[in-house]
């Protein structure tokens, strides 16, 4: 049923998963029914079974009710914007006068990714900083996301969303505020400082900004760096061969839901497989990297929200017209790009106002706030110092 409350308001929120719902997952997780191994087992076709078979055994025993608790110690809260409810946490710093900042994430991911830097944005001097970095943290789930589902509507385009983050702040009461995001959030990001280049003070992004995949003859690549020739390089393979996920979820959504919402471990697997693939090192397991809170906390909320069809829905199948995300806003713009990232500065130069610009070429994968939180804190401070004064202004 859709949202008919009060379109304006606030809800607090409270997350309690029915307890024949974590039953179901658990019978389920008992006996899957597993597939003959393929020549091999190894990760050049999918998730080995091996080690699948270990991962399963691993959430089976996943304490949900703890996680659950510890999340809720959270403040969360939810608001009808266009039709369709909306989850965020919105954490308040303790600091008179702290700048606030939107936090985007993107696919396979959600809030979680960022709940534990939430602790050292608000309250920096708690965590070793000062108190002149201080954020009111904002922390959306993008529409078809866990608790921000179920969907209602189509035509989640990156503009619509960016919209619908500004409705969100306007509703907080932020005229002026900062705006952060990776993956699907590093669209989005820039299109809301596009949308309201007067409310946004700066964009920070981790990861690529902006069209990299283009064609170059011999002579514009001998041009590059070595560092942007690897990252051209990398390019090349992942749209020989790594696309077939895009070209799925973005055809055909409907697919991946049924089969997620009946087979947690087939849920499990998609989303493993592209963990793995997008953190660094490469030959490290998903869980070694970004920790077993998080890769089994997101397979948890995925299934316990059934969001898997929906997420895929949003974040490929309606990118929006290249028309409406490729204009300059002139927002100053900051980026980190760590070890796997694709991310070209003279590139996303053609339509970003970038102030910053940092490359980690050795360390840290797509999902920076988990791989390397300290440089990525550190680099979100001292890309905004400067614009706060715009913020008080």
């Amino acid at each position: 049923m859709r949202p008919s409350h009060d379109e304006s308001a606030l809800t607090p929120f409270r997350i309690a998963i029915p307890e024949e719902t974590l039953s179901d997952l658990r019978f389920r997780l008992q006996a899957p029914r597993y597939p003959h191994p393929l020549p091999g087992d190894d990760w050049s076709t999918g998730v080995p079974l091996s080690y699948l078979r270990a991962l399963v055994e691993e959430w089976r025993q996943f304490d949900w009710r703890s996680f659950e608790a510890r999340l809720n110690r959270l403040p969360h809260f939810t608001t009808p914007i266009d039709g369709q409810i909306i989850h965020f946490i919105h954490a308040r710093s303790p600091v008179p006068g702290s700048v606030p900042l939107l936090l985007i994430h993107g696919w396979p991911s959600s809030f979680l990714e960022f709940v534990d830097l939430i602790g050292p944005l608000t309250d920096p001097e708690a965590y070793g900083g000062t108190a002149a970095d201080a954020f009111d943290v904002v922390i959306p789930s993008l529409p078809g996301f866990t608790f921000s589902t179920p969907l209602y509507s189509t035509d989640w385009t990156i503009s619509r969303i960016a919209a619908t983050w500004l409705t969100l702040m306007d509703r907080l009461g932020y005229e002026r505020f900062a705006v952060q995001g990776g993956d699907l959030g590093a669209a989005i990001a820039p299109q809301i400082g596009r949308l309201a280049p007067d409310r946004v003070i700066g964009v920070h992004v981790n990861g690529a900004l902006g069209n990299v995949a283009r064609d170059m003859d011999e002579k514009a690549f001998a041009a590059l760096s070595p560092l942007e020739q690897d990252r051209m390089r990398r390019i090349g393979e992942f749209l020989n061969s790594g696309l077939g996920y895009v070209a799925l979820q973005s055809a055909r959504p409907g697919l991946i839901g049924v089969m997620a919402a009946d087979s947690p471990v087939a849920q499990l697997a998609w989303i493993i497989d592209t963990l793995r693939s997008w953190t660094y090192p490469p030959e490290a397991l998903p869980e070694q990297v970004l920790g077993w809170d998080f890769v089994l906390g997101t397979a948890s909320l995925y299934w316990l929200t059934g969001c898997a069809g929906s997420a895929a829905y949003v974040g490929y199948a309606h990118q929006g017209a290249p028309e409406e995300t490729s204009r300059n806003s002139g927002v100053p713009t900051g980026a980190i790009q760590f070890a796997h990232d694709i991310g070209i500065r003279r590139f996303a130069e053609e339509s970003n106002t970038i102030v910053h610009w940092r490359d980690v070429p050795d360390r840290g994968g797509h999902f920076a706030a988990l791989e390397e939180p300290e440089l990525f804190l550190n680099d979100i401070r001292e890309f905004f110092r400067s614009l706060r004064a715009v913020a008080a202004g």
